[in-house]
């Protein structure tokens, strides 16, 4: 994996983050809404760059998992502090569950999909990473969302992505089912053939204009 060039706000927060300096972090975030009052543009020019420069810098030994670890539990911290100004007033009659796959340890990518429903006034249910599939799909029973967003960051979970898949298409056929990720940046045409019907978005822009999509059909 090449490295990549970062603006300097960006190197700067990424920085912080491999120093576990959640104070800073935290300021670099605010000062960056003070200049440009989107979280979206927050969420994807700087939480998500920093964050995948760290998991390329764990998967080519260059910090430790521990350091991974802590720079991904900042950005989750720093989302919960954001989340007053992600709540809108204009709700919509819609829900939508979101959920990593089975043996997924990170949920910061899909907390940020939770967040963007949210913005556009959709119900949430942020269920995050350790969910086995059996417990989902009683999940889904209970709650009978409108769609199923799925996370996956590390493409060793592939094969767990494909066996989901295939146990939700069963109990569900007519469940739309969106998935993301940094696993995907990675995945070939022919495995990315074997998903069948999901959507597949590469980034927040995107989803939100799915979202605005189907908002506008109410």
């Amino acid at each position: 994996m090449e490295t990549i060039v970062l603006v300097p706000l960006v190197q700067d927060f990424l920085n912080n983050l491999l120093k576990g300096n959640r104070t800073n972090c935290s300021s670099i975030a605010r000062q960056y809404l003070e200049k440009n009052p989107s979280i979206k543009d927050l969420y994807e020019e700087v939480f998500k760059v920093s964050l995948y420069e760290v998991g390329r810098l764990w998967e080519t030994n260059q910090i430790t998992v521990a350091t991974e670890h802590l720079a991904t539990a900042i950005t989750e911290g720093i989302l919960n502090e954001l989340f007053e100004q992600i709540i809108t007033k204009n709700k919509v009659n819609k829900k939508v569950v979101v959920a990593c796959v089975q043996n997924e340890q990170h949920q910061v990518g899909i907390k940020m999909v939770a967040d963007v429903f949210e913005m556009k006034g959709w119900e949430s249910f942020f269920l995050g990473t350790g969910i086995p599939t059996s417990e989902l799909v009683k999940f889904i029973h209970e709650t009978k969302p409108d769609i199923l967003a799925i996370s996956l960051s590390v493409y060793f979970n592939f094969a767990n992505l494909l066996k989901m898949l295939e146990q939700l298409r069963n109990e569900f056929p007519a469940l739309q089912i969106i998935i993301g990720g940094q696993a995907f940046s990675r995945a070939s045409e022919e495995s990315l053939s074997r998903l069948g019907n999901v959507v597949l978005f590469s980034d927040l822009y995107l989803l939100e204009k799915y979202i605005e999509t189907i908002n506008a059909n109410l």
